[in-house]
């Protein structure tokens, strides 16, 4: 999808982060927006920001993890813009947490944002991205979707999903002309880990320990951005971003088993599930 002059893209999580970063990018681009958080302020922040590119663009407050809500985004969507030409599932949330601390709750929250609310955004907009000349979807997995890491099993497990998931749709999709990126963020300045759930003292530490760490060696939103839109422009299967990512990624796959070492030695300076 070279040029995305006159396209409509959907953007899921579009109040802060990512996704606002990710939706102002794509207004720069010439796409109109249909944007979606359950943070109605941030959500406005972020429209004004689209209209001042001079785009069009639809709020949606809606829970991602509601099915009844995501199967009903897409009329709402068509009835604003008349076409879905990309949809970009960013919304995601974190429990940081050994896996004996994790209670069943907290599964399931984590999996309704970060697994369901991907699945519902591509199975219900597919329809109307399919009745276009070519589409793109984007699924936001994450750095914990190449490595796992102590306290992320919660985590890790959507983010794994959300690469398999996207992998394969991208093989099915691909004849229809549709294609799919899976993005795999390392440290990106955003709420994500301030809005975590950390279980315990202990891991509150540790929560301490990574926000000082992204202070530190963090990304900004709009950087990664740019390298969304332009894994879209170039239909790439993949998006590592951050320095961080290519490195774990090309060490898992080289060395598989050193892993372990890897993993050992950010538990010892994170703190983290000891």
């Amino acid at each position: 999808m070279k040029n995305l002059k006159g396209r409509v893209a959907v953007v899921t999580g579009a109040a802060s982060g990512i996704g606002r970063a990710t939706s102002v990018a794509l207004a720069r681009e010439g796409c109109d927006l249909a944007i979606t958080d359950v943070n109605e302020a941030g959500l406005k922040e972020t429209a004004k920001m689209i209209a001042a590119l001079g785009r069009k663009v639809s709020t949606h407050v809606v829970d991602v993890a509601s099915k009844s809500q995501m199967k009903a985004l897409p009329k709402a969507v068509i009835a604003e813009h008349g076409h879905v030409h990309i949809v970009v599932n960013n919304a995601g949330v974190s429990v940081t947490a050994p896996f004996e601390h994790h209670s069943i709750e907290d599964f399931e929250w984590i999996m309704g944002i970060n697994l369901w609310g991907v699945v519902y955004g591509c199975k219900f907009f597919l329809p109307y991205i399919q009745k276009e000349d070519e589409g793109h979807i984007v699924n936001i997995s994450s750095v914990f979707g190449i490595i796992g890491l102590p306290s992320q099993s919660s985590y890790a497990a959507t983010k794994f999903a959300v690469r398999g998931f996207s992998e394969s749709l991208r093989t099915e999709l691909a004849p229809q002309h549709i294609g799919v990126t899976s993005i795999h963020p390392g440290g990106v300045n955003t709420n994500i880990v301030k809005s975590s759930r950390f279980v315990d003292a202990q891991e509150t530490g540790a929560k301490r320990k990574i926000e000082k760490m992204f202070e530190q060696r963090a990304i900004s939103p709009d950087e990664a951005a740019k390298e969304i839109v332009d894994g879209i422009k170039k239909n790439k299967a993949r998006v590592l971003i951050t320095r961080e990512s290519h490195v774990i990624d090309t060490f898992k796959r080289l060395f598989p088993v050193g892993t372990n070492r890897m993993v050992e030695f950010f538990q010892e300076r994170m703190g983290m599930g000891i």
